[in-house]
């Protein structure tokens, strides 16, 4: 059965670049500029390349390297045989080098763009849009250098209301939807000490009105003991306070100055609750639960530390039923 409370998705429809970043367009990219690109790839090898950083293939259409793509939603199609649910698309930003244009199947250079036995060496090859490299006209890119691509944002699939003409297909419909935002210049994901990070805070529109005006506040107490909870995940954040329908509730963008960081990975943690007691041994400023830990919570000490940026309303969408919340 269908929900009575409309749904609603939490989407940031600025998605501002950050700076010396460039949207790659239909033209071919230029000459040693960063772009934005996508990598579709299962959840398992995400977080292998967010350890350890992406890895040429050994082969394919244009030979070795990372294969990318500027386009969201002809990355979200890979890995083909792998269930919607399993996939992730990889936002990444790409310094590019120097760049061919790889534009018709049997290119005398296809996949000898980086071997100097062939003529000038390249960094980059680009299929431009519509030139019969795909069989459905999408562009694709080629990376010679793993390390010239940097991880941005890690985005998974949202299920969506199936449209009428597909509402034969078995295989469920999914949107690939943008609702994090690529960080500002000096901003980062979160995972080192001393840096200023992005992370949300979900509440009520009067409580939002106080903490505008007056700053943040620690909660007395919860999983990390007192502080100011965060998440790095709007969806979760979008998700509180529970049991409030979803028109009166917000979501509050920060940007944290997160000082010294704690790693607490597990339940039971000796410093769960403690991390920024001095009685305890080291203090900390921030309680970090990294993902996939059983824990999801991110506790900052210090409300100062916190600076409101965005505002962030729900949007009314599709109605969807009980059992995919």
């Amino acid at each position: 059965m269908f929900q009575q409370q409309p749904q609603y998705s939490w989407e940031e429809d600025d998605f501002v670049l950050p700076h010396g970043v460039k949207r790659m367009g239909q033209e071919q990219p230029q000459l040693n500029q960063t772009y934005n690109m996508y990598h579709g790839t299962s959840r398992a090898s995400a977080d292998v390349i967010m350890r350890e950083g992406f890895r040429q293939s050994k082969g394919g259409m244009l030979g070795r390297g990372v294969y990318l793509s500027r386009d969201l939603n002809k990355a979200s199609r890979y890995p083909i045989d792998l269930p919607y649910a399993q996939r992730v698309v990889l936002r990444v930003e790409v310094n590019v080098g120097r760049v061919i244009v790889i534009n018709y199947q049997g290119h005398p250079r296809q996949k000898t763009w980086h071997d100097a036995r062939y003529g000038e060496v390249f960094d980059t090859a680009w299929c431009p849009p519509n030139c019969s490299m795909t069989k459905i006209g999408l562009e694709l890119d080629c990376v010679w250098d793993p390390n010239s691509i940097a991880v941005v944002q890690c985005i998974d699939p949202r299920r969506g209301k199936i449209p009428a003409n597909k509402i034969f297909q078995q295989q469920p419909q999914y949107s690939w939807e943008e609702d994090d935002f690529v960080l500002p210049r000096g901003v980062r994901r979160m995972c080192q000490c001393d840096q200023i990070y992005i992370m949300y805070y979900g509440t009520t529109w009067p409580i939002a009105d106080v903490i505008m005006r007056i700053g943040f506040r620690q909660s007395k107490g919860g999983m990390l003991g007192r502080g100011v909870y965060l998440s790095r995940d709007l969806n979760k954040a979008s998700r509180y306070p529970v049991g409030l329908p979803y028109a009166q509730r917000v979501v509050l963008r920060v940007e944290v100055n997160v000082g010294r960081v704690i790693a607490i990975n597990y339940r039971g943690h000796p410093r769960q609750k403690t991390w920024h007691d001095a009685s305890y041994g080291e203090v900390f400023d921030t309680a970090w639960c990294p993902p996939n830990c059983g824990m999801t919570e991110n506790c900052v000490w210090d409300p100062n530390s916190i600076t409101v940026i965005e505002c962030i309303a729900p949007r009314r969408g599709a109605p969807q039923c009980a059992s995919y919340r």
